[in-house]
């Protein structure tokens, strides 16, 4: 009799002269099935089937050999019988005592086996939750050009393993080229140009210098005059006294001639002299109205003295006032805001100085070249050029497409001469590394999972000959329906209510691809060990912490 329950193919049982055996138990692969799994509970039911039917069947055989036994003695009673016992009589009761032997051992062999497959099932079933509803889940890095051109070079296929910065797809550099000799001959004209705005700045500041020394001339010179003005009048008034005296020398003169006590030629060079004096005050008079007229003054004041002018006429002069507004102009030219029209010469002066903490005015002249209208104008003009250099040599090294992360080329949809635009995705790189099981757990088996909790994942590839070790590092917040495109509308009149699923993210801890590669994609089954202690980062926990600013993958627990 044969029999075939799931994996495991049995002969049950041979008899052979009253003989009982199993003869063959083979699993295909030659390898023990997952814990709790199907194979393993059928395996261990199918040895506990055959040890009772070799049971049975041997008590049956004896229950027959006992029966024939008085038929025999039976239809010998017409036949000469022996009076004495032969070997041959003895001989079968041997048999029938290692037969019984056999039994007892082969069934306490059988209740061993049993137990030695059934006790690993039973533990495992109630230690752990598990779900045949669980894939391998990675990130997938979609490569698509930052700029558009012609494809020079595709150096990858599908299934083509690459590493992280290696060239991937070449596009035509020579327009982008183009562009980056054209943006450093606009850099080369910005910097002449910002040549030329200073060189013009230092010529402002040179005629800024030359009206601050000018204004500092016009109002010593205001000074002066002032000064030559006071000493024209004091030559006017001695020149006054010598006309005085000559006029009272002539009249002692004309009184002495009249009574014939001084000669004509005495009164004739009295009258002379009093001429001669009265024409140098005339003149003295025209020097002093001279004076006042170029300080701006009237020639003859309305009253006081000739030597009156204001106290503040060197700020007031007009040849000061438009040295000041040239000076003005100019600062203005080169960014120095002097714009205080009401402002005195002086003080036009002294906020100059105070532009320097030592009133160095050579070092408020040098300040003053960078900081001047046309200088910072070339400079933009300049950072302009050279940023639109930078751009177009950045759009010339983006011609070569890299691989962005480890790992796998798939989905490749593009060859060499084909236009492609900057953005459009030509291929795609899965990761061997950065992967992970997404297991959906039925609602009612989520209550006693937390994160940190231990999981043995068996894949449907390797079988149970390879245990992937892992940890539970999230929960999803929503179930698979709920994240769907269109959502379930539940309201309505025909509800039918079905368990719903939560994926589980689960990182494996001891994987590697070099030994036993995981494709996204591939059916596991994941055993959570919900009993054991959680460990690791949030272990116990359902939520993780909040997200920490880094780059992908460093917050990953």
């Amino acid at each position: 009799m044969g029999s075939k329950i799931g994996v495991v193919s049995w002969d049950a049982t041979t008899v052979t002269d009253g003989r009982f055996g199993l003869l063959s138990r083979v699993k295909p692969g030659g390898h023990r099935p997952a814990p709790g799994s199907k194979d393993q509970i059928l395996d261990s039911y199918g040895v506990v089937a055959s040890s009772l039917t070799f049971s049975k069947f041997t008590a049956n055989e004896r229950m027959n050999t006992s029966v024939a036994a008085p038929e025999e003695h039976t239809s010998g009673a017409t036949k000469p019988v022996p009076s004495t016992p032969t070997t041959s009589d003895a001989g079968p009761k041997l048999p029938r005592v290692w037969k019984r032997w056999a039994i007892g051992i082969v069934s306490l062999v059988g209740l061993a086996v049993a137990g030695w497959l059934i006790v690993p099932t039973v533990e495992t079933a109630l230690n752990t939750v598990s779900t045949d509803d669980a894939y391998v889940n990675g990130h997938v890095t979609f490569v698509a050009p930052r700029v558009s051109g012609q494809v020079l070079r595709v150096l990858v296929d599908d299934n083509y393993r690459v590493k992280a910065g290696e060239l991937l797809v070449e596009l035509d550099p020579e327009p982008y080229q183009i562009q980056v000799n054209l943006k450093k001959a606009a850099v080369t004209a910005a910097e002449a140009d910002r040549r030329a705005a200073e060189a013009e700045v230092r010529g402002l500041l040179a005629q800024l210098r030359s009206q601050r020394w000018k204004l500092q001339t016009a109002m010593e010179q205001v000074d002066n005059q002032v000064a030559l003005l006071n000493a024209r009048a004091a030559a006017l008034r001695s020149k006054e006294a010598t006309l005085e005296r000559a006029n009272a020398d002539l009249a002692r003169l004309k009184e002495t001639f009249g009574k014939g006590a001084s000669a004509r030629q005495e009164l004739d060079a009295g009258i002379e002299a009093a001429g001669v004096a009265e024409a140098q005050v005339k003149q003295a008079a025209q020097e002093v109205y001279e004076v006042r007229v170029t300080l701006g003054l009237p020639p003859r004041p309305a009253s006081g003295s000739l030597t009156a002018v204001p106290a503040d006429l060197n700020q007031t002069f007009s040849t000061v006032r438009q040295t000041v507004a040239d000076f003005i102009h100019i600062a203005a030219q080169v960014g120095l805001p002097l714009n205080r029209s009401e402002a005195t010469p002086t003080e036009v002066l002294e906020e100059f100085r105070s532009r320097d903490a030592a009133r160095d005015v050579d070092r408020i002249f040098a300040a003053l070249i960078p900081e001047a209208p046309a200088v910072k104008q070339a400079d933009a003009k300049l950072m302009q050029a050279r940023r639109d250099l930078d751009q177009a040599e950045l759009n010339l090294r983006y011609c070569r497409v890299y691989a962005e992360i480890d790992g796998v080329v798939t989905r490749r949809n593009v060859n060499r001469g084909n236009n492609i635009l900057a953005g459009q995705q030509v291929m795609a790189v899965r990761s061997l590394t950065e992967i992970w099981i997404d297991a959906n757990y039925k609602e009612t088996q989520i209550a006693p999972l937390k994160i940190g909790q231990r999981v043995d994942v068996y894949a449907d590839t390797y079988g149970s000959r390879r245990t992937f070790r892992g940890r539970i590092t999230g929960f999803t917040n929503g179930t698979g329906s709920t994240l769907a495109l269109l959502p379930a509308q539940n309201a309505t009149g025909n509800f039918v209510k079905v368990v719903q699923r939560l994926p589980v993210r689960i990182e494996l801890e001891d994987y590697d691809p070099e030994v036993d590669t995981l494709y996204a994609g591939l059916s596991v089954t994941p055993y959570v060990y919900y009993k054991d202690q959680s460990a690791g980062p949030n272990a116990g926990r359902r939520l993780q912490d909040l997200a920490r600013p880094g780059t992908p993958g460093e917050n990953r627990p």
